[in-house]
């Protein structure tokens, strides 16, 4: 398996399932999770994380209505990096809601469009 750190924070307003998909999906997006790569058993990860086997059931499941993995009887549960129509897609989605972000805090804060394309330039640039 690939490189999955899922680091659980019980101070976080997310529930755990969300905490646990949303890492597992950076992974994949990232591409630390390659394509046809075996995620470990729902009962194994349960353990390992310390959490309860409906949670990790729920995340796969979710992962699976989302596209991301997919469930084989009796084998596991399967990434499915292929999809690269889906990954783009989820990656400017992810982006744009950080831009949305941005941008009304922007407007808030009296922040003007000109001011705001050069310090993305700068900080592109400089990231």
């Amino acid at each position: 398996m690939g490189r999955l750190n899922i680091v659980i924070s019980n101070t976080s307003e997310k529930p755990l399932y969300e905490q646990i998909k949303e890492q597992i999906k950076s992974a994949i997006l990232k591409g630390e999770l390659k394509n046809g790569e075996l995620l470990p058993s729902i009962r194994n990860f349960s353990t390992d994380l310390k959490v309860s086997i409906l949670t990790i059931r729920r995340v796969y499941d979710e992962l699976e209505e989302e596209g991301f993995v997919s469930s084989q009887a009796g084998k596991g549960t399967f990434v499915l990096a292929g999809n690269k129509d889906l990954i783009e897609d989820t990656k400017r989605m992810l982006i744009e809601e950080k831009m949305i972000e941005m941008v009304t805090l922007s407007k808030t804060m009296g922040v003007k469009i000109q001011n705001l394309h050069e310090m993305l330039d700068i900080i592109y640039e400089e990231v």
